[in-house]
Parts: C-alpha cells; structure tokens; sequence
C-alpha cells in the first residue's frame, strides 16, 4: 500500500458492515494481524478509534467487505501520519466534555455506539467509546 490513494477520513460515514454480507476471506490471518496492529495505534490516534472498533467486532469471521473497510483506514492513516495525541503545555485550566452516540446503529444487533471525551485546556486527560 505504499502508492495508495489517499483517505481524508477514516471511515465513510455511510457504511454499515454485517457480519453476513459478503464472501468469507480464505485466511483472516492476516485481517487479525492488522487489526491488532490498529488496536495498539488507537492509543495515541483517538480519530481511528470508532473505524477500528468496527473492524474488530468481525475478528472472528472476516468478510471481504470488513477487509476493503479496513484498508479504507490504513489509506488514511498513511495520508495522515503526523497526526497523533500530544501533551503541552497550557495556561487554560478548564474542563471541557463532549459526547455523542449512534442509537441502534449496528445492522445485525441493533445494539448502540457510544463515547466521550474530556479535555482539560488544550490536552485529552480521558475518552471512551463502546458498543
């Protein structure tokens, strides 16, 4: 994927993956392996956090659409290496939380997604998301 085309997000917001649809890959090896990988980068890149999420979710039975999803994240993540969590110094001392949540959104389910995450002035200090 060295000369791929690159993503600005890193998911479209209009897919929904099943756990049906599609053909089986032959060997989800090498699914399982990139999607560990990608869990160990969530920790200092929280904006592929929810892609990632829902690449896992298939770990067990990888489906060929789960793989096109995940490469669609990979093409981001190679356009946006220098993005990450940094800490820095800040004269702000204020708590500000944000939330949001996708009610009934996974199609086999039906169960919910939701996260969080507070800043205090300019730094992350805590986030989540969870189905």
């Amino acid at each position: 994927m060295t000369s791929c085309n690159l993503m600005t997000t890193p998911m479209e917001t209009s897919s929904k993956l099943s756990a049906t649809g599609g053909a089986l890959l032959p060997d989800g090896t090498l699914y399982r392996h990139l999607a560990g990988a990608l869990q160990y980068l969530t920790f200092t890149r929280l904006d592929i956090t929810y892609a990632v999420q829902q690449v896992c979710l298939f770990i067990h039975a990888p489906r060929e659409p789960h793989f096109n999803f995940m490469t669609h994240i990979l093409r981001y993540i190679k356009g946006t290496l220098d993005f990450g969590l940094y800490i820095k110094v800040s004269s702000q001392h204020n708590l500000k939380a944000y939330s949001d949540a996708d009610w009934g959104s996974f199609p086999d389910s039906r169960r919910s997604t939701s996260g969080y995450c507070v800043f205090l002035g300019d730094n992350l200090v805590s986030w989540t998301s969870k189905l």
